[in-house]
């Protein structure tokens, strides 16, 4: 069984006038990599920063193994941070910027010295140890600043958004690389993006953030795959979000024509959200459809065609390998079991709101 490491009881802070953070509850299991996931302004930073002890709440505890460690400093909290903008010290060479931390615990030359090896070893640059940071790539950077913060043994890493300042293939290299070291350390990490590739791609649990709250947590599949609301099916990935109503268990209805899915207990004649990824949907000849449209357009992506097809007075967004040429009748076709329904929201606070 997972063990609690972390807890978030009650937390809320402002700044000014602005709620950042509104009474979040949370907790993180040992050994995860957990991400704060949401648009800018969401509050996942914040709420980073609160956990490392760079931020005092207004409100609320933080916990650490049960124990209070809300007013902690943090260099008496067992973590390290991975920030975007590394902070290497430019006067200092790979082994001092990696070895600073132990200098200041005041470890033996040799300990620091094994320990440096170590940590350029886990992060794919061993020999590294007399170059200077502004020899170094980005990405290079990027693993030093990781071997500092790791070389410390700490009990959690945070992180950041400590890819965004690298190009694509960079940043899905290091995406790995987190994934790896993750599993090499056993340690905790708690990493911060609004990226939702990068939080699929590398968390056992995300958490998304909207306006301060927490939308839904969960594993990167049931977040894809089962959003609780509108906002977090729309912030991952693409999605078609209809208005619809629940007729009964098991069969909702979408434009005056009804669509059996597999969902119950929303009542009878409820109005719902209702979800359809667009990789879901499949075209077919139009008497086969449950409804006709016609396609608009379409885009080849290199593992697909995106194409947008109007019917019913919505365009569909559809994600398939085969394409059909735009201009062409074509029915539309959805397994019920990729029909997701939502309650509507129940304040604007759950309205979908994206920053751009």
């Amino acid at each position: 069984m997972a063990k609690k490491l972390i807890e978030l009881l009650g937390v809320t802070k402002s700044f000014g006038n602005k709620t950042i953070l509104d009474e979040m509850n949370l907790f993180m299991n040992e050994n995860r990599f957990l991400t704060l996931l949401g648009p800018s302004g969401c509050g996942k930073t914040t709420t980073l920063r609160i956990i490392g002890g760079f931020e005092t709440p207004d409100s609320g505890k933080v916990l650490f193994e049960g124990k209070d460690i809300t007013n902690l400093p943090p260099n008496k909290r067992p973590f390290n941070t991975v920030f975007q903008k590394y902070a290497l010290f430019t006067h200092m060479n790979i082994e001092e910027n990696i070895a600073f931390g132990l200098k200041i615990k005041n470890k033996s030359k040799n300990y620091i010295k094994d320990k440096v090896k170590y940590a350029l070893k886990l992060v794919n640059l061993d020999g590294y140890e007399k170059r200077m940071p502004d020899s170094l790539s980005g990405g290079q950077q990027q693993r030093i600043a990781i071997a500092r913060a790791i070389v410390n043994e700490p009990r959690v890493l945070l992180l950041d958004e400590p890819l965004g300042a690298l190009d694509l293939k960079l940043r899905q290299d290091m995406q790995y690389e987190l994934i790896r070291l993750k599993n090499e350390l056993g340690i905790t990490f708690i990493y911060v993006t609004h990226d939702q590739e990068e939080a699929l791609t590398m968390s056992d649990t995300i958490v998304v953030m909207n306006k301060g709250y927490i939308q839904q947590i969960g594993t990167p599949e049931d977040i894809y795959n089962e959003p609780q609301n509108a906002f977090v099916a729309d912030f991952i990935g693409d999605s078609n979000i209809m208005h619809g109503v629940m007729i009964q268990d098991r069969l909702v209805e979408i434009f005056g024509t009804k669509f059996k899915c597999v969902d119950e207990g929303f009542g009878s004649n409820c109005p719902v959200d209702v979800v359809m990824r667009p990789e879901d949907i499949v075209l077919v000849e139009p008497e086969k459809g449950i409804i006709k449209g016609k396609v608009v357009s379409a885009i080849f992506k290199g593992v697909h065609y995106e194409m947008e097809v109007y019917a019913c007075d919505f365009d569909w967004l559809v994600h398939s390998t085969v394409l059909v040429e735009p201009g062409k009748e074509v029915g539309i076709w959805i397994d019920p079991f990729n029909i997701q329904i939502m309650n509507k929201p129940e304040s604007e606070d759950e309205e979908i709101f994206i920053e751009e």
